[in-house]
């Protein structure tokens, strides 16, 4: 039955699984709380380091512009350094 299903085509505006778990894959924060305001708050998102695994961010309180949280987003593709001799 599974193959069936898989056979047939989606109908519009309808998503797949494989669509739906890579919509998760990455999530962005709109608002967190700043500990300094009080108070949940917009943030600005700020790339602090670009490591071989992936890319630092931080995030800060769009009013106070204090640091409230960090993230780190994986890189898929390995990161391939080119040296001469």
């Amino acid at each position: 039955m599974d193959e069936i299903a898989r056979r047939r085509p989606t109908r519009p505006g309808r998503t797949t699984t494989r669509d739906r778990a890579s919509q998760f894959d990455q999530f962005e924060a709109s608002s967190l709380f700043c500990p300094r305001c009080k108070r949940a708050v917009p943030v600005r998102k700020r790339l602090l380091l670009v490591l071989p695994d992936g890319e630092r961010y931080e995030y800060l309180c769009a009013f106070c512009s204090s640091s409230i949280g960090r993230k780190v987003e994986e890189v898929k593709t390995k990161i391939q350094l080119i040296t001469t001799p």
